[in-house]
């Protein structure tokens, strides 16, 4: 694989896990990787952390950054939440999160 470039592994909403590559020097996030790959992620607020349309649930033991209070409030509002539950556009891709396993929350 090339310099740069993890794999992050998201399973859609009909479980079949999609094996992305996702360059860590473009300041991306999980949910705009999702969607470069149209994957079905809403992102309907651009990132902002304000409609939970990227909600994802973590499925491998990686540590993430604690939640913003804005994720936490958005989440508050969210359907489906669990307690693994993170915003896709919350989760900076960076060499830390390689073969980070998430899986799409339902669609609200």
């Amino acid at each position: 694989m090339a310099e740069n470039m993890i794999v992050i592994h998201v399973i859609d909403r009909e479980g079949v896990q999609h094996d992305l590559e996702a360059p860590t020097d473009m300041n991306m996030n999980v949910m705009e990787v999702c969607k470069s790959y149209e994957l079905p992620v809403e992102g309907t607020c651009g990132g902002m952390a304000m409609c939970a349309s990227c909600q994802c649930y973590l499925e491998s033991e990686h540590e993430l950054a604690d939640q913003s209070d804005d994720e936490l409030d958005m989440l508050d509002q969210a359907f489906f939440v669990k307690e693994n539950s993170r915003l896709g556009c919350q989760i900076p891709i960076s060499e830390e999160i390689d073969g980070i396993v998430l899986r799409l929350a339902p669609e609200a």
